[in-house]
């Protein structure tokens, strides 16, 4: 059974700023500040993390718990006439070819598709409703299971396990988004990572991140049903490193970075041990 995780903003769709003006308008109600996210980069990151970060830039400190509560659900009462501004002004978007892509995916019996997306689980179904596609996620990790990104991948991947009622491995799961921070936490869980241009994320970073496979977006399934192991390598070759190229997805990867991914796979290993052994 494969896991596949999807964040939301930017790899599923764009919501035309919705999610930035909502928080702009709790902080602004409850601190005076009427363009707090301006000071907070909000992109990859968790709604627990932003929340707390637009508060402070709008406070000048950081929210109480009961003010995080407040907070949250000021936010959650506005996001729904953010969205519906967003849709109606023709700013809220689908990634090109995502529907059709989540429609194979989710006919799939030895597929199951979830969200791992930093958003609320409140605020994920809201930003998600008027594109149609919430009735292919069985599942997720959300924002308010965790600060970190790659502990939300991690409870999404629990979730799955139960429906599957069976051990997912990591090197089943495969995660896709649009930033540096999404491959940067699918990494830091063990897991695969995938990345679309077409996002919010600067090409730049995603390039350093070095996730396994970049596209611009869904149009071509081709390569992204190649990298799921859903379709055969048209080379005829199982994944390997570049020292043996296991399909053009990887040349192409080491011409772009000059990078193998197998020396990632090793460092991120050893970062997860190194970190083990600090946090115990």
């Amino acid at each position: 059974m494969k896991i596949i995780l999807f964040d939301i903003d930017g790899t599923l769709i764009k919501a035309g700023g919705a999610g930035a003006r909502a928080l702009n308008f709790a902080v602004e109600a409850m601190t005076g500040h009427p363009e707090a996210c301006k000071s907070v980069q909000l992109q990859g990151a968790t709604d627990k993390a932003n929340f707390e970060n637009a508060f402070k830039a709008g406070a000048g400190r950081k929210p109480t718990a009961k003010q995080l509560a407040a907070l949250t659900q000021k936010y959650v009462d506005r996001l729904p006439l953010e969205v519906l501004a967003s849709v109606k002004a023709k700013k809220y978007f689908k990634v090109k070819g995502v529907e059709k892509f989540l429609v194979k995916l989710s006919g799939r019996k030895d597929v199951l598709v979830g969200l791992g997306t930093g958003n609320l689980k409140d605020g994920a179904f809201i930003k998600l409703e008027p594109s149609g596609l919430l009735k292919h996620f069985a599942f997720g990790g959300y924002g308010c299971d965790s600060h970190h990104r790659s502990e939300v991948l991690q409870k999404a991947v629990e979730r799955a396990a139960k429906i599957a009622k069976a051990e997912v491995k990591q090197r089943e799961v495969f995660v896709i988004g649009d930033t540096h921070r999404d491959v940067e936490a699918a990494k830091e869980a063990g897991y695969h990572s995938g990345a679309v241009l077409d996002g919010f994320g600067d090409p730049r970073l995603l390039m350093r991140s070095n996730p396994e496979l970049i596209a611009k977006d869904f149009s071509d399934m081709k390569p992204w049903l190649i990298w799921l192991g859903l379709e055969k390598d048209p080379k005829g070759v199982s994944r390997g490193t570049y020292i043996c190229p296991d399909s053009p997805i990887e040349h192409a990867h080491y011409g772009r970075t000059g990078t193998d991914l197998r020396d990632i796979e090793v460092g991120m290993k050893r970062l997860r041990e190194a970190k083990k052994k600090i946090t115990g």
